[in-house]
């Protein structure tokens, strides 16, 4: 009657004790050689959000060194005039006419 009895695993358990395989995400194969700054699960709004930064960025660029139309935007990203409209305004450089 003196048999230990057998200790279930915790739940917190420390890292060196997990059997951690790095699997990656659908961008990357691998974690630990991702080329990304962030992490896409660390961005609030994902991948998704990451992008979107880099496109807002040409299309408020475009819209003002270049004088670019709000219609050949929208073409050129292939995106509605209003999220043209929108990335303008969130930008600070909504124009009135364009």
């Amino acid at each position: 009657m003196d048999t230990p009895l057998e200790r279930p695993a915790r739940i917190d358990a420390l890292p060196e004790y997990v059997d951690y395989e790095d699997r990656g995400c659908d961008l990357y194969p691998s974690c630990l050689r991702c080329p990304l700054p962030k992490c896409r699960y660390d961005e609030p709004g994902g991948a998704a959000a990451m992008l979107r930064g880099g496109r807002d960025a040409n299309i408020v660029r475009l819209a003002e060194r270049d004088g670019m139309t709000v219609d050949r935007l929208a073409e050129m990203f292939g995106l509605s005039r209003r999220t043209i409209f929108r990335v303008l305004r969130a930008s600070g450089r909504g124009r009135r006419e364009l």
